[in-house]
């Protein structure tokens, strides 16, 4: 049952040769670049922003980068018991995106972006949450449609990034500030320099 609401769905949302000229190229924009979103926001949120807020974002992006590590490791135990072939390996729909023929559930991109919004849902504020959920939604929408992955491959990759925050909230009161502290003294001996100079916050 499950499967066949997976091709109904795939074969909904999937792009053909006569979809408009220009959803193709905002699509694959989407699917490829739009992740760059992830490292770029974290980078930035741990070395710049108002000195009474930057330890807040600090605890947020350890909290994420615990959470996104969780996310991955179970998405990637859940891909080997349950293997599961790309759409255009099987024949299904068509394919505008190059991908290797790889298992496809769940998918690395919606575990990353799902797992990355979520973050933002629950330990940041709610319209942040918000608006990077949309952005998950639109990559995971930008994947199927192109043929690299199934719906249920992106569905998949949500419950994988719930999951992965659940346990890194469960995860930091065990000594979540204490790996924060210690990471805080690496930080500060790394960059001490652009720190003295003022380029990054202390």
């Amino acid at each position: 049952m499950l499967e066949n609401l997976n091709y109904s769905l795939f074969y909904w949302i999937n792009a053909t040769p006569a979809s408009p000229s220009w959803a193709i190229p905002l699509a694959t924009f989407i699917a490829k670049d739009l992740i760059a979103l992830v490292p770029v926001l974290a980078a930035a949120m741990w070395l710049w922003g108002p000195r009474e807020q930057v330890s807040a974002q600090r605890h947020l992006v350890l909290k994420m980068t615990i959470a996104m590590a969780v996310s991955l490791l179970l998405s990637w135990i859940v891909g080997h018991l349950f293997p599961h072939a790309r759409p255009f390996v099987v024949g299904a729909g068509y394919n505008f995106l190059h991908h290797a023929a790889d298992d496809s559930f769940p998918s690395d991109h919606g575990t990353i972006v799902f797992t990355f919004a979520f973050a933002f849902l629950f330990w940041h504020r709610l319209w942040s949450g918000a608006v990077l959920l949309l952005a998950a939604c639109a990559i995971a929408w930008s994947r199927v449609y192109l043929g690299v992955h199934w719906p249920l491959d992106m569905v998949g990759g949500f419950l994988a990034g719930l999951s992965g925050c659940l346990s890194a909230q469960i995860l930091w009161t065990l000594g979540g500030e204490r790996l924060y502290r210690q990471l805080q003294r690496l930080y500060r001996v790394c960059f001490a320099l652009p720190i003295r100079k003022g380029w990054v916050r202390d």
